[in-house]
């Protein structure tokens, strides 16, 4: 099968600018090892921050495709940068991808005894994989036996003891990490895996079986919480995962009286020992799907007080969340419509109208519905899928104006959409709302080219944002800017304030400062280099060293050749005894 044609812009759709731009960036540098397709899955090894690469998989048919995941840890909107950078191989150099056989393809030739000396093979290889095997055993033969620490849920096909097991050995190792001096959580991510099994079984429709794994872990993490806590280890992250799965699991099984009461007996028990707090499990447990106010909203009657008869809880969000996950999953859209409406859900609002393809009333009820940037983009989104390029256009414009913490990335999105376009005014617009929260040095000369004619105008402005803006993080782009336009008094006073961490952007400065104002170079790079020989580390001498260069070359550029070989002879009397810094000054030519 091949890959479907994907296009750039369409990468930029599924990924914010922050992880379209940090993709390209792995891209080019060739980041993206080994790219194979088998059948309609593709994988790639993508490096990264860590020493093991990411893996990345994406998932296709013949509409395009179904499914993409990266290994890293990415929790922010849209697709990662390693998805990102696998992406533009497959739009620019699709020719290098290799094509392997199918997992069926690599079984079919074996028999009933080699795929058994294979898995044995494997396992011996990689002793983890037992556990997993141990889990999907349970899946298919659906045993009954359980381990019973509390009372069971009743009607789950799914043997818990597995889940039991992997909870107890991932608190086990903890333990060992602790002992043997990590400071890192090793809890949290092993867990919320597990929980995430339970999630997968909810969203398949299989709320009992979610429920016993729920059971599972949750008894198990309560008997042996005692090992970790005695580390520091919080269950606030781990408790908030389980309040979420577990309603999501409540909401999807159909629970008679009797388990409801099994439950909540449970519940009660494990939040007291615990010191945990299951109240929205407990309110879903009470409400189900026939609360009266509830089945109101789902009729259409809506009130202000929305799907609640009494004070709204803190966690009526979270809780209004799952349900329209369940919804949505059970194709009940107007269902979910008028639930996102009562609880005020404006952005799952608008964006399933989008979904739906009811574009016309989706912009209707944006105008007012909608109130901040989030908002906005999520819409704007939706309806580039759905082909209404000029619709999402107006609206992530209208979006720039709302408030909101995403304006760099609507911003790059909205300027990008424009051009594909051919708004090149809507284009210049959007981009600079983005640079006004974040300067980029990239971006400066997109809207160069973007203004054409008039850019000593839009230049003129953009020189005063960047003068006023004082975000972390921005120096390197003002450096560059100011560079660029040759303003050195202004590369100057940034580079002036800056501590020796950020040497690399220093130099630069001092490097096209040295014609026009070598005595800033002489008197900056001297008295960086004179705090690291005063201080007598050793391990930074280097670093003294390559400020005293930069001061020599402003020394002779100037043509105070003298005055170098003076300030270098004191130096020499000073630190005469500091033999790794004088042996520095041979080998560099500094004597």
């Amino acid at each position: 099968m091949s890959i479907p044609q994907i296009s750039e812009f369409t990468i930029r759709r599924y990924a914010n600018a922050k992880s379209f731009q940090r993709g390209e960036a792995y891209y080019e540098a060739g980041a993206v090892n080994a790219v194979t397709q088998r059948g309609d899955l593709l994988q790639a090894d993508v490096m990264g921050s860590q020493s093991r690469p990411y893996h990345v998989n994406l998932s296709f048919d013949s509409s395009g495709l179904t499914s993409v995941n990266c290994t890293c840890d990415y929790d922010s909107e849209g697709w990662c940068k390693h998805v990102v950078a696998t992406m533009l191989v497959c739009a620019r150099n699709s020719e290098n991808i290799e094509q392997r056989p199918t997992l069926e393809q690599l079984l079919d030739p074996l028999d009933h005894i080699q795929t058994q000396r294979l898995l044995q093979e494997l396992v011996t290889e990689y002793p983890p994989l037992i556990e997993a095997i141990d889990r999907h055993v349970s899946l298919m033969t659906n045993p009954v036996a359980q381990e019973k620490t509390t009372k069971s849920i009743r009607r789950s096909t799914i043997d818990p003891a597995p889940f039991r097991r992997q909870v107890r050995q991932i608190l086990r190792d903890a333990v060992r990490c602790f002992e043997e001096g990590y400071e890192e959580d090793p809890i949290a991510e092993e867990l919320l895996s597990v929980v995430q099994t339970a999630v997968d079984f909810s969203e398949r429709g299989e709320g009992e079986n979610a429920i016993a794994i729920l059971e599972a872990i949750t008894s198990t993490c309560v008997e042996n919480w005692d090992d970790v806590a005695e580390y520091g280890v919080e269950n606030d992250e781990i408790v908030g995962e389980l309040n979420n799965a577990w309603c999501e699991a409540i909401l999807s099984a159909e629970l008679i009286p009797e388990e409801k009461v099994d439950i909540q007996v449970n519940l009660e028990a494990w939040q007291d020992e615990w010191n945990a707090d299951f109240g929205m499990i407990m309110e879903a447990l009470r409400q189900g799907w026939d609360y009266p106010p509830l089945v109101q909203v789902l009729e259409g009657n809506i009130t202000e007080r929305g799907a609640w008869e009494e004070d709204v809880p803190d966690y009526a969000d979270d809780l209004a969340l799952i349900r329209l996950k369940i919804l949505e999953r059970q194709e009940r859209h107007q269902e979910y419509l008028y639930l996102a409406e009562a609880e005020g859900q404006t952005q799952q609002y608008l964006t399933m109208l989008g979904r739906l393809g009811r574009v016309e009333e989706a912009i209707d009820a944006a105008q007012t519905q909608m109130n901040s940037m989030e908002e906005a983009f999520a819409l704007a989104k939706t309806l580039s899928v759905q082909e209404a390029l000029q619709q999402a256009l107006d609206i992530a414009q209208n979006g720039l104006n709302l408030p909101g913490n995403c304006q760099y990335e609507l911003g790059i999105w909205t300027s990008d959409l424009a051009l594909e376009l051919g708004n090149s005014e809507a284009a210049l617009l959007a981009i600079k709302a983005a640079f006004q929260l974040k300067p980029s040095f990239v971006d400066y000369q997109k809207m160069e080219e973007l203004a054409g004619e008039n850019w000593e105008s839009v230049k003129i402005d953009l020189l005063r944002i960047i003068r006023t803006s004082g975000g972390w993080g921005t120096e390197s782009a003002k450096v560059d800017i100011f560079l660029h336009e040759g303003l050195i008094d202004d590369a100057i006073a940034i580079a002036s304030e800056l501590s020796s961490y950020y040497s690399e952007l220093i130099h630069r400065v001092m490097n096209a400062a040295i014609p026009q104002n070598p005595g800033w170079v002489i008197a900056n790079a001297c008295r960086r280099a004179e705090k690291i020989m005063d201080a007598g580390k050793a391990e930074y001498y280097y670093y003294a060293v390559e400020w005293l260069k930069k001061a020599r070359t402003a020394y002779l550029e100037s043509g105070k050749k003298a005055d170098w070989l003076s300030y270098r002879e004191k130096l020499i009397q000073a630190h005469a005894r500091k033999r790794k810094l004088m042996e520095m000054f041979k080998q560099r030519g500094m004597e």
